[in-house]
């Protein structure tokens, strides 16, 4: 049988010491809590800064598509040189852009520093996983990976309570400033790792890199820019068209060509028996496939909740970040104790059962939340609609993780490792992207389809307010604004009310599209293993002579 990241072993097996897994952990929390801040930050740094919320949401994007696009060829870095080297150097640098990040004077350098924080998670992701397959063993090694998923999302929960609190009474800074010190803290606990061999014959497949960065971040950055410079035709925010058409699809469609290049290649390099950036064994069989669909879709959803409800509660109703760590905090618990929890049904429910019903739940969610969300987030039916999403959304993430990891031999740990980091940061990237290109897009359709035969707000008023550029502001800004032009009280009230009823409009919609890509991915969630721990498919049991066993699903102590 293959030497897999499973539970192939017996319990007997001598057990190890956990103190490796607290270094491990805080690697996770410190890129997971790094991201997590961001949205909680947003009012300050709209304030600081002075720049819109799309700008913030770049950094978030930056993030996610540094690490994305960088993310395999940190794999390498780690297989050549050795884990615990490169995650130690990738500390440094970490912890070096959280020193940017918290003494940001501009937005330019907080999106730098969250460029170079993206870099060093491009190797911190593979990293993680390489040290627990090289520290732990059989349930040991489940429980590791178990942990690593609860560390996402307990970060998530501390980031922002902290970052509330420190936000509300402090400001936006110190969150960050908390993150220098804990990656010190992690490169000081990495000395009680196991230290590992690297493997000088491991080939860097520059090609390769040079394809699948250009993919993503042509993918992202597209994304990122739709609204701005325009969803077809080229809007005066672009700084060039093509034809008269938007840069931005352009580059989405060049990224996709440019993603099935790298496949293309990579199939070509690893027939000739060369070293492949990505081993395409991890995504070999379609249940490995849906994983990744899905896996994608999942993060994708989250991202966008992410940024659609701090947008909402600091930049449209004005309350403090505080505010908006108690709004999540419901839906932040929730996913951190799913996450946790799922792995008691694992004995009982299939791996494709827990997907179906997992995305259901998030539909369900999503559709609640568009009916009953009004101006407070805070009232029960809200709350119960970001409990049932966190239960979902917990759950997916957890199990679609273990079917990846545990379907592949010790050591593709790396690549793994890269393809979840790819997935998640790319789809971190583009929801974040689509969520604020959506609700921004929807908010201008609905004031201008709003004031279009107004009577009340004349063509001459409309005039003196730029129209080009709607994005979201509270109501205290919106007549701020209309104070320098010669609306009359009864004009500014009723700019006040399209504008409110505008805001809410476009959220609502939102989470009406968001449930709908829910509810479509629950088509690759059908293409999830469909056995339990122990069992084996029809074809497996036919194939099982001479052919080495993958196991597709951990049995019950696999987190």
């Amino acid at each position: 049988m293959t030497d897999a990241l499973s539970l192939d072993q017996t319990d007997a097996e001598p057990q190890t010491t956990w103190i490796p897994m607290i270094a491990i952990a805080f690697g996770q929390v410190i890129m997971s809590f790094n991201v997590a801040s961001l949205p909680v930050a947003l009012g300050g740094m709209v304030a600081s800064f002075g720049v819109p919320p799309t700008t913030v949401a770049t950094g978030i994007v930056a993030y996610s598509m540094l690490v994305a696009g960088f993310v395999m060829l940190g794999a390498k870095l780690n297989q050549r040189f050795g884990a615990l080297q490169v995650f130690r150097a990738a500390v440094l640098l970490f912890g070096g852009a959280q020193v940017v990040m918290t003494f940001s004077p501009d937005a330019t350098f907080m999106i730098a520093a969250q460029a170079l924080s993206g870099a060093a998670g491009a190797v911190i992701v593979p990293a993680l996983v390489a040290l627990i397959a090289e520290n732990y063993r059989g349930k040991q090694q489940a429980t590791a990976l178990g942990a690593l998923g609860s560390a996402r999302a307990g970060a998530g929960v501390a980031a922002f309570l902290i970052g509330g609190i420190l936000g509300t009474y402090i400001g936006w800074r110190p969150a960050f400033g908390i993150l220098i010190v804990l990656s010190a803290l992690v490169f000081l606990l990495s000395f009680r790792l196991k230290p590992d061999k690297g493997r000088p014959d491991v080939q860097i497949d520059l090609v390769g890199v040079v394809l699948a960065a250009a993919a993503i971040i042509l993918i992202s950055f597209g994304f990122n820019n739709l609204n701005r410079w325009g969803l077809g035709l080229a809007r005066p925010g672009a700084p060039f068209d093509l034809l008269g058409l938007s840069p931005a699809p352009v580059m989405i469609v060049v990224g996709i060509l440019l993603g099935q290049a790298f496949l293309s290649w990579t199939h070509r390099r690893q027939a000739r028996g060369r070293t492949p950036l990505l081993a395409l064994q991890v995504i070999a069989s379609a249940e490995e496939r849906a994983a990744v669909y899905a896996m994608f879709s999942v993060v994708a959803l989250e991202a966008a909740l992410n940024f659609s409800v701090p947008l909402y509660i600091q930049i449209v109703q004005g309350r403090s970040p505080l505010a908006t760590a108690i709004a999540m905090l419901p839906f932040n618990l929730t996913v951190f104790f799913a996450a946790m929890l799922i792995v008691r049904f694992y004995g009982r429910l299939t791996p494709r059962q827990i997907g179906r019903y997992g995305f259901a739940l998030c539909t369900i969610a999503l559709l609640w939340l568009s009916f009953v969300v009004r101006n407070d987030w805070s009232t029960i039916p809200v709350l119960i609609g970001l409990v049932l999403f966190g239960v979902g959304q917990g759950a997916l993430v957890t199990l679609l993780f273990n079917v990846l990891v545990t379907a592949s031999p010790k050591e593709l740990a790396g690549d793994v490792g890269s393809l979840r980091g790819t997935t998640n940061n790319l789809a971190a990237a583009v929801g974040t992207a689509v969520a604020g290109a959506l609700l921004v897009g929807l908010l201008s359709a609905s004031v201008l389809r709003s004031i279009a035969d107004n009577p009340i707000l004349p063509a001459e008023l409309q005039a003196q307010v730029d129209l080009e550029n709607i994005t979201f502001v509270s109501n205290d800004r919106l007549q701020s604004v209309l104070a320098g032009t010669t609306a009359t009280p009864e004009q500014v009230a009723e700019a006040v009310r399209v504008n409110t009823e505008a805001r809410l409009r476009a959220l609502k919609i939102g989470l009406l599209v968001m449930a709908g890509l829910a509810l479509l991915t629950i088509i690759p969630a059908g293409r999830l293993p469909d056995y339990r721990p122990g069992e084996l498919p029809d074809d497996q049991q036919q194939s099982r002579a001479g052919e080495p066993e993958r196991n597709p699903m951990p049995d019950r102590a696999n987190a």
